[in-house]
């Protein structure tokens, strides 16, 4: 439904992460793939959804002049949050193991804004999962890290993977945030964004 909607439109998924990409194709929604090195440097005051939907929209300023009028820019951002502390990707295999350790027995967020630009217009929405992990022994913190080596997911890990199996009790909210993509605010905001266009 939404791919003939947009059948005249041109999105570009400006994002290197396979799983969004692969939600684009779930969606049905045509795309290109464009992504331009930004630095994630956020203003130290702000917080949770206010720093994904800055990060969002700085991502999308790479393309701000190019963009044509039957082109729709996405960029997006993902962070988890936990005990007033915003966490982004570990840098290190030591780096992720404490964000486990952090996470282990407790609830946390999971934010993730999605950034729509087109040349007469932006848009920035945002969503929240609150996330619950049962108490992770070090072995099981050890044996993910090493192995499945999460140094590009925010928070250290990947709710899909192993450790998302094994080790997460409770979800409120939306799945799909917690990969990387609030895919049902992405599907409603194309729909808007195709009449205005």
């Amino acid at each position: 439904m939404l791919k003939d909607f947009l059948k005249d439109k041109e999105i570009i998924l400006a994002s290197g992460s396979p799983r969004r990409q692969q939600f684009f194709r779930e969606l049905e929604i045509p795309f290109t793939s464009d992504v331009r090195p930004v630095k994630e440097v956020y203003p130290p005051s702000l917080e949770n959804e206010e720093i994904t939907d800055f990060l969002a929209e700085l991502k999308a300023e790479a393309f701000q002049k190019e963009i044509k009028p039957n082109q729709v820019l996405i960029t997006s951002d993902t962070i988890v949050c936990h005990k007033g502390k915003a966490l982004g990707k570990p840098e290190t295999p030591e780096e992720a193991k404490a964000m486990l350790r952090a996470l282990s027995g407790h609830s946390h967020d999971v934010i993730t804004s999605v950034c729509f630009t087109t040349s007469s217009l932006q848009r920035t929405l945002n969503a929240k999962t609150r996330v619950t992990f049962k108490e992770l022994s070090p072995d099981e913190i050890d044996y993910y890290v090493d192995n499945f080596k999460p140094f590009d997911k925010a928070g250290g890990y990947a709710i899909q993977e192993w450790i998302g199996l094994i080790g997460i009790t409770n979800i409120e909210g939306s799945y799909f945030n917690v990969v990387g993509l609030p895919t049902h605010l992405v599907y409603d905001a194309l729909l808007d964004i195709g009449r205005l266009l």
